[in-house]
């Protein structure tokens, strides 16, 4: 039997509030325990929470970012559930009425665009966290996370493998960082996602019962859970035996599931609207204020790179892969006077590779958008070969010196004279006569070995471009 996959992630991102959702208390990383849990984030007798402007200015600012629908009256409610890290024995969330309804993100998987329906977002306040690592027969309880401020996003059912899931969670992530509602940081907690996973035969209307994968703070343990999940339940399936719904965790040692808990439904959390949190007002002066401050969104610029600049969608995919990998983008462009697809195809490549070696972000690049720009300048003019340039950049990386000066110290400036090249070529076709005999029958692979044979003979520095033509030209005689 054939089957399908069907996966919905929900998405936490910690917004990027300096204090938290119903508390004044910071929500800054790698504060000893407990230093920053107040008196509401532990919920002593008598305290009252009090809504965070901020945290709600950014969900407002996600909604329209995914042309979803602004709730103009949300509502809190109280999820109850018993774990030891929750003071309050509950926690608050918004169920019936979130703030943000709907919506749709597009994203590049191969050379297709797909799109996955946002079900909805809505705002809550995090737990803390249990500590198991330096206790023998007990856990700590740290309580500095509870009441940060998270934006859950749902997404519809709507993929159907784990590459498709990466892709899409890739660019959620890509997009809260852009609009400046969360940090994106993985490491420390700041973007996790839970997936839900089924199986079904393919062709068929019913979705099957899921089981849900917490907690998975990296692309790659997204992306090897789910291939696991999904494998494990068409094993069960085909087995004879049947999925259970579940609440699983992922083990990144074993690449393996297993099930925490029998999955609760919306009813085992007996969710009310919280009595000490009046509902939302979300105005229009708020949502056009929040609408003002979206930068140009993606999409909006990788269609603008495309209609503008003659870039594929895939290069537009590349260079927008994150905000700051885009404004290096505009400020290599501008610095060039335009080279636009010269300019995607280097960031693309050497750069984006050697960014990834070095294991660093765009901003944190040795070599500037204006000094790659004098490189590739020179690329442009034909100062310099491609492969010259390769040995120039990685030279420019490791020195910070600039283009020029390293093509100058190595001697590396390409040959254009036609009269120059022309003497190379000769001297080339005169001591490989039997190649040039191949191709003048049709073996086109000798004209290729005659292209190599007269760079290896320049020390790389001829014109590949005038090399072509003038051996096409002499070969034809």
């Amino acid at each position: 039997m054939q089957w399908e996959i069907v996966i919905g992630l929900e998405t936490h991102a910690q917004l990027s509030t300096l204090s938290k959702i119903f508390s004044g208390a910071s929500t800054a990383f790698g504060a000893p325990p407990n230093v920053q849990a107040s008196a509401v984030d532990l919920a002593l007798p008598g305290v009252l929470p009090v809504m965070n402007r901020g945290a709600l200015e950014r969900a407002v600012r996600f909604g329209l970012a995914v042309g979803g629908n602004i709730s103009r009256r949300s509502v809190f409610a109280r999820k109850h559930y018993f774990y030891p890290d929750l003071p309050k024995g509950y926690q608050i969330s918004q169920f019936e009425l979130p703030v943000v309804q709907g919506g749709t993100l597009s994203f590049l998987l191969g050379d297709v665009v797909k799109t996955v329906r946002i079900t909805r977002a809505h705002l809550e306040e995090d737990a803390g966290k249990s500590l198991h690592e330096d206790f023998h027969g007990m856990t700590g309880i740290d309580l500095n996370r509870a009441g940060t401020p998270l934006l859950e996003i749902v997404s519809e059912p709507d993929m159907r493998s784990a590459a498709e899931a990466v892709a899409y969670a890739k660019t959620l992530h890509a997009l809260v960082r852009w609009i400046g509602i969360c940090d994106g940081n993985m490491q420390e907690g700041s973007f996790r996602c839970d997936a839900n996973v089924s199986v079904r035969p393919l062709g068929s209307p019913i979705l099957g019962t899921r089981r849900e994968i917490k907690n998975l703070n990296s692309f790659r343990f997204l992306e090897q859970a789910i291939e696991y999940e999904a494998k494990w339940q068409i094993e069960q399936l085909e087995d004879g035996g049947v999925i259970h719904q579940a609440t699983v965790l992922f083990d990144p040692a074993t690449g393996t599931t297993r099930a925490m808990r029998s999955k609760e439904d919306a009813h085992d959390y007996r969710y009310f609207p919280d009595p000490d949190l009046l509902p939302l007002e979300v105005g229009e002066a708020l949502i056009e204020a929040m609408r003002g401050e979206l930068p140009e969104l993606p999409q909006a610029r990788r269609e603008r790179y495309c209609r503008d600049f003659g870039l594929s969608m895939y290069e537009a995919a590349s260079v927008t892969a994150s905000r700051e990998m885009a404004e290096f983008y505009e400020r290599l462009t501008a610095a060039l006077g335009g080279l636009h697809k010269l300019a995607a195809s280097w960031m693309m490549g050497e750069f984006s590779a050697a960014l990834n070696r070095a294991g660093i972000d765009v901003q944190q690049s040795p070599v500037s958008s204006d000094r790659l720009a004098g490189l590739l300048q020179r690329i442009s003019d034909k100062k310099i070969s491609g492969r010259g340039a390769k040995e120039v950049f990685d030279a420019m990386w490791d020195s910070g010196m600039e283009a020029d000066a390293i093509i100058k110290e190595k001697g590396l400036e390409q040959i254009s004279d036609a009269g120059a090249i022309e003497k190379i070529v000769d001297e080339v076709l005169a001591a490989n006569q039997q190649q040039a005999a191949d191709y003048r029958v049709g073996k086109k692979k000798a004209f290729n070995s005659l292209v190599g044979q007269v760079m290896k003979a320049s020390h790389g520095k001829a014109d590949p471009v005038q090399v072509s033509e003038l051996l096409k030209k002499k070969l034809a005689r």
